[in-house]
């Protein structure tokens, strides 16, 4: 095998050693070195490349649970607005009944007052025409000048006094 190097012109035996070395040498750095290489080149990426997409995951599930606690909260004060609306309608309505309740007894109360001062009134009016009566006799017989006793005469005098009133 001429390849016409001159001075450079490898021995055929030590050229075909070396390849045959070379490929020894590329099969245990294929098969040993280069998956130890692998192993620590993946560690070191876990160690900082994987530990930042680690944290941003997290990040992002922290954030999603923030969002629906959020959302839980929205929800239970709009629950509560809701709850408070409706009690403040039960305590309106029942501050309503209890008005309207209050106005009948009241009316009742002054209803039940009339009807006692009117039967009082009446009862008082009564007491004074039989009272008064007998002393406006008595005077209407000075004025006159004369004595006007009779019961009869009295009652019709004063009757007829307190409707000419």
């Amino acid at each position: 095998m001429n390849l016409g190097l001159g001075p450079l012109e490898p021995e055929p035996a030590p050229l075909l050693l070396g390849l045959a070395l070379f490929l020894l040498l590329l099969w245990m750095l294929g098969r040993r070195l280069l998956p130890r290489i692998e192993r620590v080149r993946a560690a070191r990426w876990e160690a900082t490349e994987g530990r930042a997409e680690h944290a941003e995951r997290l990040l992002a599930e922290a954030e999603a649970t923030r969002e629906a606690r959020l959302r839980e909260l929205s929800d239970a004060r709009h629950e509560a607005a809701g709850i408070r609306a409706e009690y403040a309608e039960h305590g309106a309505a029942a501050m309503a009944a209890a008005r309207a309740e209050g106005i009948r007894d009241r009316d009742g109360l002054l209803a039940a007052g009339r009807a006692r001062i009117a039967a009082d009134r009446a009862e008082a009016a009564a007491l004074l025409r039989r009272d008064v009566g007998e002393p406006a006799v008595a005077l209407a017989g000075r004025v006159i000048g004369e004595p006007v006793h009779a019961v009869a005469a009295q009652r019709r005098m004063v009757e007829r006094f307190f409707e000419s009133n």
